[in-house]
């Protein structure tokens, strides 16, 4: 994960060089733990969700103390459930590896979990597109992998290779449930700057 990635004026994450955005969610609430600054690292906000091809980020509506967003890169996600309990609201639950800077060790770093909660209409477009992403990421870095080995390189996961994981028939045969307020991008948003992001670290992003 990364706290605070750029924002766009609109609120947007300013995307990475082939970033696709799949979908954007109101009206959720989240909770994620081991946040640097107050109430004990744990952090619980309501906001707006963005999916894209590489991340889903997490963008507050209201800053807590110093948290505004939330990036998680999705090669990091892991043990994630969707969860259906019977006298609680529908949810996503799981963990986020940190991105550590190439100079600066892991074990700084902690592991994080998170619960987005769905209280505001349904989650049948959501949760499907969301399952579907993580596989179709994870199946594909498997494969780039295994080519990195077969070429003895000793690959280090770089989170912005989910880039190139083919989205566009997924996002196009995704079901649509009316009571789920997720909007799916049939076209790219035009953002208010032609910025694009290079790397997790420095923050480094070309016009």
């Amino acid at each position: 994960m990364a706290l605070n990635p750029q924002l766009l004026p609109n609120g947007m994450p300013v995307p990475f060089v082939n970033e696709m955005f799949v979908l954007v969610r109101d009206g959720v609430e989240f909770e994620v733990n081991k946040i640097p600054g107050g109430h004990g690292g744990q952090v619980k906000s309501k906001g707006v969700i963005y999916l894209s091809n590489i991340r889903m980020v997490i963008v507050a509506s209201k800053p807590v103390e110093n948290f505004v967003a939330f990036d998680m890169p999705l090669l990091f996600i892991h043990a994630e459930k969707f969860n259906q309990p019977i006298f609680h609201c529908n949810n996503i639950a799981g963990h986020v590896e940190p991105v550590v800077p190439e100079n600066e060790h892991r074990a700084l770093y902690s592991t994080h979990n998170f619960k987005i909660l769905f209280k505001e209409g349904g989650c049948g477009t959501f949760v499907p597109l969301f399952l579907n992403l993580i596989s179709s990421v994870r199946q594909y870095n498997r494969q780039m992998q295994q080519a990195a080995e077969a070429a003895a390189a000793a690959p280090r996961v770089d989170p912005l290779q989910a880039a190139q994981t083919p989205v566009d028939e997924m996002m196009r045969h995704a079901y649509v449930d009316p009571n789920d307020p997720t909007r799916i991008y049939l076209q790219q948003p035009s953002g208010e700057s032609q910025l694009r992001r290079r790397a997790y670290h420095p923050g480094a992003a070309e016009h």
